[in-house]
């Protein structure tokens, strides 16, 4: 019965993807749905892909482990990056009306930035939408009880968001995101207040996790290099996921500059609000399963909190609880697969193939979204037993290191030259490489430098050296500004973009 409510959630799902497709008549429908998404469902799309396997899973997973020290990238660094870009960066994005964040780094750098800071965004993508089709195949595998492998499962979950991904676009990833933030609110809200029950009262769980050291959030009577570490960890995700393309395309998907604003900063606080649910309800765990969370502890901790809602609740709240993990996880994993595929086509198929027709670049995008889910897959199998949360803040120190700098200084640093912004690039990802791969000798022995220093820290550090040297000295590379979209044919409406029949 269980399996069966699963199937008819997932059918319900492709279900109202392909009824979003309906509204996909030229690019920037597909892209950004038009950019006419009213408030409501620009807080739900930006919560709802925040939201995914690693918040459920990995988030919680690390958080008994390590306490709230330990989960400094996600969520806090994670919801405190949708409220920045709330603040600091929407409204200025928006005015701009650009379908891609590489359509900005050509405005304002040129091509050659464009094409790099593409590439860039779309490596990144690769951990993060891994991490979801990785959590996709472990829940598959746990509803079958090991029936379906976990490549199997993997599949089978890849191949229902690739579904109303590739057709809908943007239109389909907004209206699933709002129905599966209702999903996931519903669904963990109520297995939270089961598995407090369980525990002998929500005060017991809190006392438990007070008593144990898991609220220390900071670093407790901690060197310099803790605290290095500490900020490098926060700044991962917090910066680092700026940058990215499926945050610029809710951005842009609103309706207006005021909804683009507001938008990310609610959906950010709501973000870390119900990411202390699922860390909740695997404390909740320990003291109702012992012995088996201690042994899963050691194990796989992932499978914590799906096993305590397997063994000891109801169906209701099985249903209600894997209704919410496939929620989360598809919620992501579909505007991860739409974002760098948009990327791909805007910013480096069209230099490839220039004057490409409306309609031409509508199929290359879907093109693109298959291609890169069949190479995502091949990926997430390649990389099975790393743990979700590694995989997505490990995805975040690409365009952290190379795509943030530019970013801020162009838009808020009038002297920010095209040199500094490819200097920039070049010293952040460089002296991150060198950081992440390189040893020195210390006391007769060989020490990597990352143990010594952390290398996003490092990269993020020489990349803002490398703009303002850049910047700043005598210009050798022609300042490139002004590059119009590729959308040449698109003018703007009142009510968003409008693009010219191919």
């Amino acid at each position: 019965m269980l399996v069966g409510f699963i199937v008819l959630y997932l059918l319900v799902s492709i279900g109202i993807g392909l009824y979003a497709a309906t509204r996909v008549h030229n690019t920037a429908d597909y892209a950004v749905a038009g950019r006419s998404l009213p408030l409501a469902v620009v807080i739900a799309t930006t919560f709802a892909t925040w939201f995914g396997s690693e918040t459920v899973l990995g988030i919680s997973a690390r958080f008994v482990n390590e306490g709230m020290g330990g989960v400094v990238e996600d969520p806090f660094g994670a919801s405190l990056c949708l409220v920045f870009v709330g603040l600091f960066f929407a409204y200025r994005l928006y005015q701009k009306n650009l379908i891609t964040l590489g359509d900005y780094y050509r405005l304002r750098f040129g091509r050659a930035m464009e094409a790099i800071c593409s590439l860039i965004i779309l490596f990144s993508y690769l951990g993060w939408v891994a991490a979801q089709i990785t959590a996709l195949g472990l829940v598959f595998t746990m509803l079958s009880q090991g029936a379906i492998s976990m490549t199997l499962g993997m599949c089978i979950g890849t191949a229902v968001v690739l579904v109303y991904t590739l057709y809908g676009g943007m239109w389909s990833v907004a209206l699933t995101d709002f129905i599966q933030m209702i999903v996931i609110g519903v669904g963990l809200i109520a297995i939270a207040w089961y598995a407090a029950d369980l525990a002998g009262g929500t005060g017991k769980v809190v006392e438990y996790a007070a008593s144990n050291g898991k609220f220390q959030f900071f670093p407790k009577d901690a060197s310099s290099k803790d605290w290095m570490f500490f900020i490098a960890s926060a700044i991962t995700m917090m910066l680092g996921s700026i940058p990215q393309q499926d945050v610029f395309q809710r951005v842009m998907s609103s309706k207006d500059a005021k909804t683009a604003q507001i938008g990310p900063v609610i959906g950010g606080v709501l973000y870390l609000g119900f990411a202390f649910v699922p860390m909740f309800i695997v404390t909740a765990a320990v003291l109702i399963m012992p012995e088996a969370t201690q042994a899963m502890l050691a194990d796989d901790p992932q499978k914590i909190l799906p096993t305590l809602v397997m063994e000891r609740m109801p169906l209701g709240l099985q249903i209600a609880f894997f209704g919410a993990l496939l929620s989360a996880i598809m919620s992501t994993a579909s505007a991860t697969l739409l974002a760098p595929s948009t990327t791909f086509v805007e910013n480096v198929l069209r230099n490839l193939r220039p004057g490409m027709s409306d309609a031409a670049t509508l199929k290359a995008m879907r093109v693109t979204v298959l291609v890169f889910t069949a190479c995502v897959l091949v990926y997430a199998i390649t990389m099975q037993g790393t743990s979700i949360y590694d995989m997505v803040s490990g995805a975040y120190q690409v365009p952290l290191v190379g795509a943030f700098i530019p970013l801020v200084f162009g838009l808020y640093w009038k002297r920010a030259t095209t040199q500094g912004a490819l200097l920039s690039v070049a010293l952040g990802i460089g002296v991150w490489l060198l950081v992440m791969n390189g040893s020195v000798i210390v006391n007769g022995e060989l020490q990597a430098l990352a143990e010594m220093f952390p290398q996003q820290l490092a990269g993020v550090l020489a990349a803002l050296a490398g703009m303002l040297a850049g910047s700043l000295l005598p210009q050798y590379i022609p300042n490139h500004t002004g590059h119009p979209p590729h959308y040449e044919g698109t003018h703007a409406t009142k009510g968003g973009l409008q693009t010219a029949k191919a």
